[in-house]
């Protein structure tokens, strides 16, 4: 384009800065990737990962037969080789993203390979939990120095599968605290891409891995205080829909903002498990003594997630007003006032309940009203999902379980059918 032909003309008139013509270089660069560039990068990124994969299926079929000097040249070997393309890349290939994103994926597979053929070849003492930690430790500065998102995500999932191995397959001998520190590690990288690159599909794949990276790893805090963490998940899922609200995910498809469909839909499946009388039952029955419970895990992973909570609502309500807000987004207050009467009454099963109900209604009113098939049939699916539950859970009779079934199946046919309706009454007119 001329205007990037003359941007060296106008930073030497002093018409522009050095930053701002950056910025312009880099966004025009960005603008014009075509869907081949983006095709070269994920082959790219598949080609390295299944060359590297390939290279350890080799080795580890011809490896009784090699001797340790053998074995030493070949742990160390791929770390070489993919320390060199790095290089290269860095000094040659710095601009190119398929270049970056498949040195940085083979370098990050080989710096696992050396470590488990040097820690088997020397006997070198170690669990699954330690390979793993160390694996992430040695492959994190590869985010920053070659600006490597397909590492950043690399990174997440081998910090979360070493979460689950100390905080779930080893409990109680190991604690999961150091994920949340490993965590914060890749926080720089996103908060760069979101400032960057808002829309490219790393920030996407980030903004799903991300929420079901911490998830998953929420539970491993779990100690004495197993019921709380119902309260600790119900308020992370409503700060990832206050998050998935935001403004920089306004303009975005829905199926981009992890953070709100993780969020809506781990609300729903939370109350459903919970819209059973036995989680109650059993609630009813604890006794809990309040020193115990305040300086339980669970009850600091309850407040560090509820302060960021309600602060996100209170600015979500000033921004659109309470009448206008999703009802999910104020879920998880009204679920702390529920689990508190669960402890002196059975009514919150039935509030529970309610509250499935109300949400599933509330979204397909909304659905209708903004026309929307996918929000309409989503409503619908709460109502189904909270049928079924009561299909097992109650002592009615199979021909009005039918009925209730064949009801909602209705329901499906005269909602998407209206809206379909009045679709092409506006396409006619």
């Amino acid at each position: 384009m001329s205007l990037i032909k003359d941007i060296p003309e106008l930073v030497n008139a002093n018409v522009i800065t050095q930053e701002t013509a950056d910025r312009i270089t880099n966004y025009y660069r960005d603008k014009k990737v075509s869907p081949t560039n983006k095709l070269f990068v994920v082959f790219g990124i598949l080609g390295a990962i299944l060359i590297g994969l390939g290279i350890i299926l080799i080795i580890a079929h011809n490896w009784d037969q090699l001797s340790r000097t053998s074995k030493t040249i070949i742990g160390f070997a791929p770390l070489i080789i993919a320390q060199v393309i790095c290089g290269y890349v860095l000094i040659k290939k710095r601009s190119s993203t398929a270049w970056r994103e498949s040195s940085s994926a083979f370098l990050f597979f080989a710096i696992g390979a050396c470590i488990s053929i040097i820690s088997q070849t020397y006997n070198i003492p170690g669990n699954l939990s330690s390979f793993l930690l160390t694996w992430a430790l040695l492959a994190i500065p590869m985010v920053y120095i070659m600006n490597s998102s397909v590492t950043s995500l690399l990174y997440l999932i081998a910090i979360t599968f070493y979460a689950g191995e100390t905080g779930y397959w080893s409990y109680p001998v190991t604690e999961s605290y150091t994920y949340w520190l490993l965590l914060l590690g890749i926080i720089p990288h996103y908060y760069i891409m979101y400032k960057q690159k808002p829309k490219s599909n790393f920030m996407i794949i980030h903004n799903w891995l991300i929420p079901l990276s911490v998830i998953i790893t929420l539970g491993t805090v779990a100690n004495n205080q197993d019921e709380f963490m119902y309260i600790a998940y119900i308020t992370l899922f409503g700060l990832l829909y206050l998050i998935g609200s935001k403004e920089f995910f306004a303009n975005q498809k829905i199926i981009n903002n992890g953070y709100k469909i993780l969020g809506s839909v781990g609300t729903i499946a939370l109350l459903l498990s919970l819209s059973f009388d036995w989680f109650w039952e059993e609630l009813y029955t604890k006794t809990f003594i309040l020193n115990e419970v305040i300086t339980s895990a669970e009850f600091i992973t309850i407040s560090i997630t509820m302060i960021p909570a309600i602060i996100l609502l209170y600015t979500h309500i000033k921004k659109i007003s309470i009448s206008n807000i999703q009802p999910i987004a104020l879920v998880f207050v009204l679920f702390i006032i529920t689990f508190f009467i669960g402890l002196y009454s059975s009514l919150a099963v039935i509030l529970i309940n309610l509250y499935i109900f109300a949400i599933g209604i509330l979204t397909i009113r909304e659905g209708a009203n903004r026309d929307h098939l996918g929000i309409l049939n989503y409503g619908l699916m709460i109502i189904t999902a909270l049928t079924i539950c009561r299909f097992f859970d109650t002592d009615l009779s199979f021909a009005i379980r039918g009925v209730l079934f064949v009801l909602v199946g209705v329901g499906f046919f005269i909602a998407n059918y209206s809206i379909l309706k009045k679709r092409r009454k506006e396409d006619s007119v």
